[in-house]
């Protein structure tokens, strides 16, 4: 069984930081891609940002210079560190990983989510 646990959530005002952290436990073998989702009220879930085991990462366009993704291997953590917040990142954030169980098998899990409010 394998479990994202989710942390760093919550109020801050525009300009401000906040920085996420997922952590990925259980039967791992191996972690591919790691990332953040974000979904809003009323509109579709999308990618924040992803990396993958080497280190190459990926960002949407809304978030590029504000936002930088990282990830620990020895921990099987991944991070999100946001600054320069705006009301327009107000969502739910998602912790999304790639896991391999084993050799031959890898799976896509989520976390639990965790409110991200930008308001002043």
């Amino acid at each position: 069984q394998v479990q994202l646990v989710e942390s760093g959530g919550g109020l801050v005002q525009p300009g401000g930081s906040l920085r996420l952290s997922c952590a990925a436990s259980g039967s791992i073998f191996s972690i591919n891609v790691m990332g953040w989702y974000r979904q809003a009220p009323g509109k579709q879930r999308e990618l924040v940002a992803a990396v993958t085991s080497g280190g190459s990462t990926n960002y949407a366009h809304s978030v590029k210079g504000r936002f930088t993704i990282s990830r620990d291997n020895a921990k099987n953590t991944v991070y999100l560190q946001m600054n320069s917040l705006k009301p327009e990142d107000t969502a739910v954030y998602y912790c999304n990983a790639q896991i391999a169980p084993s050799l031959t098998l890898t799976y896509n899990y989520w976390g639990q989510g965790t409110q991200v409010t930008v308001s002043s």
